[in-house]
């Protein structure tokens, strides 16, 4: 259970060690992907905090660490970075006109800032928070903007950037504010565990809702203005009626806490964003999920759908956007190039990864921009379909092969012909350059049935390679180019290996059961793959000819194989129209990629391995976006429990075992034994974390704990600066943990059968009990709880516990209770309900 104290460690210590980034000096343009209708996309820079849509749905505003990104949200297209606030940027909001945007800026900022979205321009700048913005929302009317922080609730006048009026009551920080459908209420989420709503014209409370059993950050109106969702760290999304402030349901189902939530236009969908770095989507009619969305590999700290409901999209801390079709949760197409009016027979990007060559049954070649998707040219000049493409390994050249029985090398520069190698006596069907470009190889058929070698200079042919039976439907050079794998027909079936320097067989490879119609090294040349009519891909022993494995999960030929740059994956392409991702190590499938309506007949990597290419018989090329895995983060020693983040829980892993010798991740310096100077180097350490700092659960220490280990630190005499550093921490810890004032807080659950938990702190040892009495003033039951140091005394653990029964263990009836805690002097009074 968090509370105040939260606060106060992370203001008086996180903020002390961790650098927040600011807004860059300069800004350089980054133009990202196209993006055609049902499109997918990633992007976005530093840690993401909030994103927002513009009415219309044409822009999408991204509130970061570097400042507020402005993309299309149609083509992806970075369109602006508005900077201005001197720290991170936690919260935006498009007016309902489209014309402002409002931000809410960090702990070093605490500023409101108006921008004009046509110019960028700053319109006017709110202030008057004393701490950061969590949350900036405009009212329907467009007048009215409301701000929430940790000091105070504002609602401020839009045309003149006045303050109207504070809201108070929260008791903690207000993460999240939202206006009604109507703007007649605000509804606000806050750290004190509770949802508040509240009348816009006088500001005064209309109801408080409790439940969540942590912080509330996130909350959002149903667009009938009926009902409430709010998402809480207590994993859970609760559903609330905004006319009687009861619970209607709640959500399960996230494993870690909830950040976000948000409605669909049409009311029948929830979308929640959360620290397990999923998004979920749940109907909001029944409170069912539908599905679970993955993808982001950090937490998920914002989510909305655009005005037309047909995407969602979900920000995260790991600072990417992901833009995901509402309806079917697909997140990994990025892009579709379309200009030939026919199949798309194969693909192939250059090696800098900037372009893209694309070979048809229209006869033609295309070129396109990898990065825009833009086409550059088209190469025409065959007079028959165009079977392979091919780029030289200095990118200069490219080769392809056609149905014409000829194959021709291009100037990529300018698209030219650079000459025409003839020769075959049948169809070229597969093309390859040897990796010092001086040769390429080409394997053909049907009556030719040959692999031939060529030499690029001269265009003369250098030997003929025999030996398939039918025709050759793919070629391939071995990375260091002394090896050529060759897949035959349907009379063939298999794999050959010849030695590039002689032409003579290696080995023949037999396995495949059909026609085997692609082959591919892996880059370091010991394995190699082959694609086959049979539906299947074998990986094979280039040294010694035995299959390796055999993936099975296609359900049409596999037209296309190909590796991955680092040689851990495998791409394939399917009759099936999907593409498949295969972990070579193990032959386990990765993903199924599916996008096309077409037979996916080509399929290749970008040079970085990020992009995958697929063309196929729709007539278009898709790219999709293949997220690298996220580095291992490095392991701290002060990191007890290697979670990447050096927080309370350390500290409490080192105190628990104390004394313990030998090998161990709790003894911190090594020594041998885990002891105080662990801990104190733990506490030195905060801040200094392998990942994002998570926060601190406070509810597990005790003052009286804390005060244990600074008097066996300050015993120690440590003088080193680490260790001084430690020992702040600590003092700062027993200060956040000794509460400033004796209080009687909310019983958890409330409604509540049969038994419920009251929570209550002290600023003093004292004798505490709690008297529970009926409506009618008669006496239930004292809990006598004895003489308690001063503390937090708010977890299950720790708090006073009631089973609902009275002083003679009969259960007590339905209705309206009230609780007394005595605390020496102190004595304070609160209502409570069981329903049964």
């Amino acid at each position: 259970m968090k509370s105040k104290v939260f606060l106060c460690l992370m203001l008086l210590i996180i903020s002390t060690f961790l650098c927040l980034p600011h807004a860059p000096a300069e800004y350089e343009p980054y133009t990202q992907f196209s993006l055609p209708e049902g499109a997918k996309a990633r992007f976005g820079k530093g840690s993401i905090n909030e994103i927002a849509y513009s009415p219309d749905g044409t822009q999408l505003a991204v509130a970061s660490s570097i400042g507020i990104w402005i993309y299309d949200a149609e083509s992806g297209e970075e369109m602006a970075l508005l900077t201005g606030h001197t720290s991170d940027v936690r919260s935006v909001a498009f007016s309902p006109d489209g014309n402002t945007i409002a931000t809410g800026g960090g702990r070093d900022d605490r500023m409101v800032h108006l921008w004009d979205v046509a110019t960028g321009d700053t319109i006017r700048t709110l202030t008057g928070h004393t701490s950061l913005v969590r949350s900036v929302a405009f009212s329907p009317d467009g007048n009215t903007i409301a701000t929430g922080s940790l000091d105070k609730m504002v609602l401020w006048d839009v045309a003149t950037g006045e303050s109207i009026r504070t809201l108070t009551g929260h008791t903690f920080w207000v993460k999240s504010v939202v206006f009604s459908p109507d703007g007649n209420t605000i509804a606000t989420g806050s750290e004190d565990r509770r949802v508040r709503l509240w009348d816009v014209a006088t500001g005064e409370p209309i109801h408080t809702l409790t439940g969540h059993s942590d912080y509330v950050n996130s909350v959002a109106f149903s667009p009938d203005g009926n009902t409430i969702a709010s998402g809480s760290l207590d994993d859970t999304v609760r559903l609330w009626d905004v006319a009687t402030g009861d619970t209607i349901r709640t959500l399960t189902g996230h494993t870690s806490g909830v950040s976000s939530v948000a409605f669909s236009p049409d009311g029948n969908t929830i979308a929640t964003g959360s620290y397990d770095n999923t998004v979920r989507l749940w109907d909001a009619n029944t409170g069912d999920p539908l599905r679970t969305l993955t993808g982001h590999t950090s937490r998920v700290s914002s989510v909305a759908f655009s005005p037309d409901g047909n995407t969602l999209t979900s920000g995260s801390l790991g600072g990417t956007v992901r833009l995901w079709d509402a309806n079917t949760g697909d997140t990994i197409r990025i892009r579709t190039l379309t200009g030939h009016t026919i199949r798309v027979e194969s693909v192939a990007f250059s090696p800098d990864g900037n372009t893209i060559a694309s070979g048809s049954y229209d006869n033609t070649v295309r070129l396109w921009d990898a990065n825009t998707g833009d086409p550059l040219r088209t190469l025409t000049g065959h007079t028959s379909r165009v079977s392979s493409v091919a780029f030289s390994p200095d990118g200069n050249t490219i080769a392809t092969g056609s149905w014409d029985d000829t194959v021709r090398l291009w100037d990529v520069a300018t698209g030219d012909t650079i000459r025409t190698l003839t020769g075959r006596t049948d169809v070229v069907m597969s093309v390859a350059f040897s990796p010092d470009g001086n040769t390429i190889a080409s394997g053909s058929g049907w009556s030719d049935n040959t692999v031939r070698l060529w030499d690029v200079a001269t265009g003369e042919p250098l030997r003929t390679l025999t030996g398939h039976t039918d025709v050759v439907m793919s070629v391939a050079f071995s990375p260091d180019g002394n090896t050529i794998a060759s897949g035959g027909g349907w009379d063939d079936r298999t794999v050959r290996l010849w030695d590039a320097n002689t032409g003579d067989p290696l080995h023949t490879l037999i396995g495949h059961t059909y026609r085997v119609d692609s082959v591919a090294f892996s880059p370091d040349g010991s394995t190699l793959a082959s694609g086959s009519l049979d539906g299947t891909v074998r990986l094979w022993d280039v040294a010694t000819g035995d299959t390796i494995r055999t993936l099975t999960g296609h359900t049409g030929t596999v037209w296309s194989v190909a590796f991955s740059p680092d040689g851990n994956t495998i791409a394939t392409g399917s009759y099936d129209k999907t593409m498949r991702l295969w972990d070579v190590s193990s032959g386990e499938p990765l993903r199924t990629l599916t996008g096309h309506t077409g037979d996916v007949h080509s399929v290749a990597f970008s040079p970085d391995g990020n992009t995958l290419a697929s063309g196929s018989g729709d007539s278009t090329i898709l790219l999709w976006e293949l997220a690298p895995a996220p580095p291992e983060p490095e392991k701290v020693a002060a990191d007890v429990n290697s979670d990447g983040v050096i927080n309370i829980q350390d500290l409490v892993l080192v105190a628990a075992r104390f004394g313990e010798t030998g090998e161990n991740a709790a003894d911190v310096n090594g020594d041998g034994e885990v002891n105080i100077q662990d801990l104190v180097l733990v506490a030195g350490a905060f801040g200094d974390a392998a990942a994002a700092p998570a926060a601190h659960n406070l509810s597990i220490l005790t003052p009286e704990t804390v005060q244990q280990w600074l008097a066996a630190a300050e015993q120690m005499r440590f003088t080193d600066a680490v260790s001084r550093r430690g020992i702040a921490v600590l003092e700062h810890l027993l200060i956040a943990l000794t509460p400033k004032e004796t209080a009687l807080l909310a019983n958890y659950p409330n409604p509540f059968n049969p038994e419920t938990w009251i929570p209550y702190q002290l600023s003093k040892p004292a004798d505490v009990s709690i008297s529970i009495y009926a409506a009618n003033g008669a006496m239930v039951c004292t809990l006598a709880l004895g003489h308690q140091p001063a503390g937090m005394y708010q977890t299950r653990s720790r708090a006073a516990y009631w089973d609902g029964r009275n002083a003679v263990g009969e259960p007590v009836a339905s209705g309206v209770y009230f609780y007394t805690l005595t605390a020496g002097e102190f004595t304070a009074t609160r209502k409570m309900l069981i329903r049964k």
